[in-house]
């Protein structure tokens, strides 16, 4: 819950299947708790739609209503002078340079390796996961593969567009890797480090996870079977073991220079933040 002396919420959000960007004004200087999922929807219909790109093929955000009109004004603004800087689709995407992230996939010494056998499936949800295979193929996320050590199966999930999203069963291969201890903060530390601060902006990365590779000597142990055949990951998907951990690592890597003093960082989702509300575009 949020306590009646908390901030009010200013919300920028873009939106595509896998991304948002928002920006959280806040009017005051502490947030008591983190926001439940309810207050989330509420602040979602205090919003504004803006196209920071052409007619022809939009870019919407949406701007908090809550902001005045010069804030409003200097956030379209920053925000369209920028678009180019977000990712729109997976074209638009060119991931992490492998020397500074990959995904490796270490086995315990005794492990050996599970072939989980290929589960039922309803016909019309084995069409779906072949539309979804295709795109996934076409956009380099997987690659057939032959006669792999491990298996593992596919979760299909229906997404509320009616599309498809294949989720792994990664249980047995994750049984078999050591934890990967890279530190975490705790969300009362990342709640604490916004204190203080008038205006903050919360950005999701795009598929974050898909934006690394996995180890090409590992890629194999990522193995899972369809009806249409057995893939495996190129990039890291969600659901393995460890891959937090790896994500952790590199955006420390990247933002270590200014986190804990403008931005601080949860795996993928980032959050930058300034004393004054007048100084946040700067």
């Amino acid at each position: 819950m949020i306590e009646e002396d908390s901030p009010s919420i200013n919300v920028v959000e873009c939106h595509d299947d896998d991304s948002i960007l928002t920006y959280l004004g806040a009017d005051d200087s502490y947030i008591q708790r983190a926001l439940p999922s309810e207050t989330q929807t509420m602040l979602n219909e205090s919003t504004i739609e803006i196209n920071i790109h052409t007619e022809e093929d939009p870019h919407i955000v949406k701007i908090g209503q809550s902001l005045n009109a010069s804030e409003q004004a200097a956030f379209t603004t920053f925000l369209r002078a920028r678009n180019q800087a977000f990712a729109w689709s997976y074209a638009d995407m060119p991931g992490i340079d492998p020397d500074i992230a990959v995904h490796n996939i270490t086995l315990k010494p005794d492990s050996k390796p599970v072939k989980q056998k290929l589960r039922k499936m309803h016909p019309r949800i084995a069409l779906l996961v072949k539309e979804e295979l295709q795109r996934l193929l076409s956009i380099s996320f997987i690659l057939p593969i032959d006669y792999p050590q491990w298996i593992s199966n596919i979760v299909p999930v229906t997404k509320v567009t009616g599309g498809l999203r294949i989720c792994t069963d990664f249980r047995d291969l994750n049984l078999a890797c050591p934890k990967d201890d890279f530190p975490l903060l705790s969300i009362d530390q990342l709640v604490d480090l916004t204190a203080g601060h008038e205006m903050l902006s919360l950005m999701d990365g795009f598929s974050g996870y898909n934006q690394i590779l996995v180890a090409p000597a590992d890629q194999h142990k990522t193995a899972f079977i369809t009806p249409w055949g057995t893939f495996c990951y190129r990039v890291m998907p969600f659901g393995l073991k460890n891959a937090g951990a790896t994500y952790q690592r590199a955006m420390t890597y990247i933002f270590h220079d200014i986190m804990h003093t403008i931005l601080e960082d949860y795996v993928d989702d980032l959050l930058g933040k300034s004393k004054h509300r007048s100084e946040h575009l700067d």
